[in-house]
């Protein structure tokens, strides 16, 4: 794959600790950074993850980037695997957490071998697929869900040159995989989701 065909690779201009040091600044500054993991954690323990299994739980960050929710899970004690298309990226997760299993490739097509509780893609990831990847990429993650498993994906909702991925269009993608959808908020922190929002959280079970 090229950088031309995939519109993140094509547009970074950030090295990896670039991309890090506005989230370390307010880290620093006592704000709580983790809204990703802390709602993941939530629905993990939670009556939407049917999986039904217990901790340690196993999670798939899709489009991990520079890991950091991928790291604070681990710290949590969830099983991780990170997966991300940009090696730029993933060079700063393996230095800030090289004990974590990181893997380069492309969501649409990687075979992890195994199966996860929940599958998680934070950071508009949906909105920076390569063009045309879009349904094969929902169908890979589906594959790697448990049956009951939890797929949250979370994405702004403003246009792009390169997508026009909205909710809707993410639902019915879903549905074609088997995927139910069983939430949607505009925000982490749960906040009710509106038509005309700029962001949603969309929770989909297998």
């Amino acid at each position: 794959m090229t950088h031309d065909k995939n519109p993140w690779l094509s547009t970074r201009t950030r090295s990896g600790q670039e991309y890090d040091a506005p989230y370390e600044a307010c880290a620093q500054a006592g704000i709580d950074v983790h809204g990703e993991a802390n709602l993941v954690e939530k629905l993990l323990r939670s009556e939407l993850n049917q999986a039904q299994t217990t901790a340690p739980y196993h999670i798939l960050d899709a489009g991990c980037g520079t890991g950091r929710m991928s790291i604070e899970l681990a710290r949590r004690g969830v099983e991780i695997v990170g997966v991300d298309l940009d090696e730029v990226m993933l060079t700063q997760a393996r230095k800030k957490a090289p004990q974590l299993d990181w893997r380069l490739g492309d969501l649409s097509r990687i075979d992890l071998g195994k199966m996860f509780d929940t599958v998680v893609m934070a950071g508009n990831v949906m909105i920076f697929l390569t063009p045309g990847s879009e349904a094969a990429t929902l169908a890979n993650m589906a594959r790697h869900l448990k049956p009951g498993g939890l797929l949250v994906a979370a994405f702004e909702l403003t246009p792009r040159a390169w997508t026009h991925m909205s909710v809707g269009r993410y639902d019915d993608l879903a549905a074609q995989t088997g995927l139910t959808k069983v939430a949607r908020w505009s925000t982490w922190d749960q906040d009710p989701w509106q038509v005309g929002d700029s962001y949603g959280v969309s929770v989909h079970r297998k």
